[in-house]
C-alpha cells in the first residue's frame, strides 16, 4: 500500500475530489493541520486561516466527509482493478516516489504506476515533439536516444504518436530504460496504436498517470502530464514541435522547474521545426546537435551513470565531406539529389560518401539513398 493506510488513502481521495482543490492547496493544509482527519474535522474559520483557502472552498471541505462511505468504495474497487494490471498506487510520501518529482514546486500527491523503478531512473532525459514529425525528426530522435541509452540515461516521454512513440520505441530496441507518463487513467491506453508499446513499456519500464482509473485522455489532461514528464527528468529534449505544440509547453514547465531545456535546430519554413528555433533564438533552450552536446552540458549531474568517456562524435573532414554531411542533416536523399546541392559529380560524391561510411557518419539505404548515422 505504501507510506499511507487504506483509511489514510481515503482521506486523501476525499480532499483530492473537492472542486478547484488540487496537490498545492492539500499541501498548504497540511502544513497548518499536520495530518489528514485533522483537515477533513476543521471548523470553516480553522480552514480559511489556510493560505489559498476561501470561504467557499472551505465550505465544500467541510461538506466532503459525508461522501466518504463512498469514495472509500470507488478506492477499494481501484485498488482491485489495479491489483489486476499489476499496478499500484504511491504518493509523494512514500521511498520509491521519484526524487526529482518531489522536487518540483507542485508535484503530484499520487501516481498510478505500472512497472518498476530503477536506481537509474534518477538520471533521465525527457525526449518530446510533434505528433507529426518530418523524416528528419525521426532520424534524430532515433539517433540521440540510441546514444543516451548507451550511457545508461532512461528516456521520458509521453506515449503520444510521432517523436514521443519514436523516442520510447528507440530506447527499448536498444536495452534502455523509458518512462511514460499518460494523460489517461492506466487502463486507458491512448493513442489505441500505441497498445504494444504501452505493454513493452510496462514489462521493461514504468507507466505514470495522475488520473484516476477510466479518465479519458482530454485535453485539459496534458499540462498536467507535461509538468511530469520535466519534473522526472535533470533535462528536456525539444524535437521538432510547431510554436503552439504541447512541446513547447513541456520546455516551459521545465524552464520553471529549473531543469535544463534543449532543442535540435532545423530548416526554415518548416513548421515542426519553427518551435525549436524560436526556443533557440530566444535563449531558452541549448542548441543540441547530437547526444554529446547533451551529456557534455549535464556531465556533472549524469556522472554517476555516465561510462568512462562521454562518445565524441565530431571527426575531421574534408571540405567535400563537409558539404556532404551538411545536406545530410534534414533527412535522407538519393545520390543526384546530394550532387545537386553539393555541386559535386555523381562519382566525387559516392567517393565522399565512402569515405564517411568508414568514418562511422554515413549509412547506405537501398535505392542510392544516403543518410546520417
Amino acid at each position: 500500500m505504501g507510506k499511507l493506510n487504506f483509511e489514510q488513502l481515503t482521506d486523501l481521495f476525499l480532499l483530492l475530489s473537492v472542486d478547484r482543490i488540487g496537490p498545492a492547496k492539500i499541501r498548504n493544509l497540511l502544513a497548518r493541520f499536520k495530518k489528514l482527519p485533522n483537515i477533513l474535522s476543521a471548523t470553516t474559520l480553522e480552514l480559511i486561516e489556510t493560505e489559498g483557502i476561501s470561504k467557499e472552498l472551505a465550505s465544500r471541505i467541510r461538506k466532503i466527509s459525508s461522501q466518504k462511505d463512498s469514495i472509500k468504495k470507488i478506492l477499494e474497487k481501484e485498488l482491485k482493478v489495479l491489483e489486476k494490471l499489476g499496478g499500484r498506487i504511491i504518493t509523494v510520501w512514500d521511498e520509491d516516489f521519484p526524487p526529482l518529482l518531489k522536487k518540483i514546486y507542485d508535484p503530484p500527491l499520487i501516481l498510478y504506476v505500472l512497472g518498476q523503478f530503477d536506481e537509474k531512473d534518477k538520471y533521465s532525459i525527457a525526449v518530446v515533439g510533434t505528433r507529426q514529425p518530418t523524416n528528419y525528426g525521426k532520424i534524430q530522435a532515433e539517433k540521440i536516444v540510441t546514444d543516451l541509452v548507451a550511457q545508461n540515461i532512461t528516456i521520458v516521454s509521453g506515449l503520444a504518436r510521432g517523436i514521443d512513440s519514436t523516442a520510447h520505441t528507440s530506447a527499448l530496441k536498444n536495452n534502455g530504460r523509458t518512462i511514460a507518463v499518460i494523460g489517461s487513467g492506466l487502463d486507458v491506453i491512448y493513442p489505441a496504436e500505441n497498445k504494444k508499446l504501452f505493454n513493452e513499456i510496462r514489462d521493461n519500464g514504468v507507466i505514470i498517470s495522475e488520473f484516476n482509473l477510466g479518465t479519458l485522455p482530454n485535453a485539459e489532461n496534458f499540462p498536467k502530464r507535461n509538468r511530469i514528464i520535466s519534473g522526472l527528468t535533470l533535462g528536456t529534449l525539444v524535437i521538432e514541435t510547431a510554436i503552439t505544440g504541447g512541446a513547447m509547453q513541456t520546455a516551459r514547465l521545465a524552464l520553471d522547474q529549473n531543469r535544463e531545456v534543449f532543442a535540435i535546430p532545423g530548416n526554415l519554413g518548416v513548421k515542426q521545426s519553427e518551435g525549436t528555433n524560436l526556443l533557440i533564438q530566444r535563449g531558452e533552450a541549448e542548441l543540441a546537435k547530437n547526444a554529446e552536446d547533451i551529456l557534455t552540458e549535464l556531465e556533472l549531474k549524469l556522472k554517476p551513470v555516465l561510462g568512462k568517456n562521454i562518445p565524441k562524435q565530431q571527426k575531421e573532414l574534408t571540405i567535400f565531406e563537409e558539404k556532404i554531411y551538411n545536406c545530410l542533416l534534414n533527412e535522407p536523399l538519393q545520390i543526384d539529389k546530394i550532387a545537386e546541392m553539393t555541386d559535386l559529380s555523381t562519382s566525387d560524391c559516392l567517393v565522399n560518401l565512402l569515405s564517411l561510411e568508414f568514418k562511422g557518419m554515413v549509412k547506405q539505404l537501398p535505392g542510392k539513398m544516403f543518410m546520417l548515422m
